[in-house]
């Protein structure tokens, strides 16, 4: 992915109230049940950094993420960085409510290049990773509840 491409973006929307849907992204026992259930912390607080390890093909994708924006209930942002690799993105995720329905909306805008040799820094690969995430894994966990 490059910074001259457009960012990747998701849309669905939830039968499920802005506060559910904002716990199942914010709220660090809840991310781990449809996100990764390897995320040590996460706190809705700008500043606040985790790191986690995500292994793939098996190589190894250290996960380094900041935030850098929060409105309750309404967007969240951080930025999206793998140790031993360059690159670095931008994600946010958007909450807006439509007739008792929430959309939430995850925009991927790359800020700095990531390497060509690595399918998982593919478009297609962060576009489809966002649509297995966003798409299945929390439409699932969310009718759940």
């Amino acid at each position: 992915m490059k910074v001259n491409e457009a960012p990747v973006i998701v849309e669905e929307t939830f039968d499920a109230s802005a506060q559910s849907v904002w716990n199942a992204i914010t709220v660090v026992d809840e991310m781990r049940e449809w996100y990764f259930d390897n995320i040590p912390a996460f706190e809705a607080r700008v500043g606040f950094q985790t790191q986690f390890m995500v292994i793939s093909e098996g190589r190894e994708f250290p996960h380094l993420w900041k935030v850098t924006e929060v409105v309750p209930l309404k967007l969240i942002s951080y930025d999206w960085r793998f140790g031993n690799y360059p690159g670095k993105g931008l994600v946010t995720f958007e909450l807006t409510e439509h007739g008792g329905a929430i959309s939430l909306k995850v925009t991927n805008i790359v800020l700095e290049d990531f390497p060509d040799d690595v399918p998982e820094f593919e478009r297609e690969s962060c576009l489809g990773g966002w649509q297995y995430f966003i798409g299945q894994n929390l439409r699932a966990y969310l009718q759940k509840r």
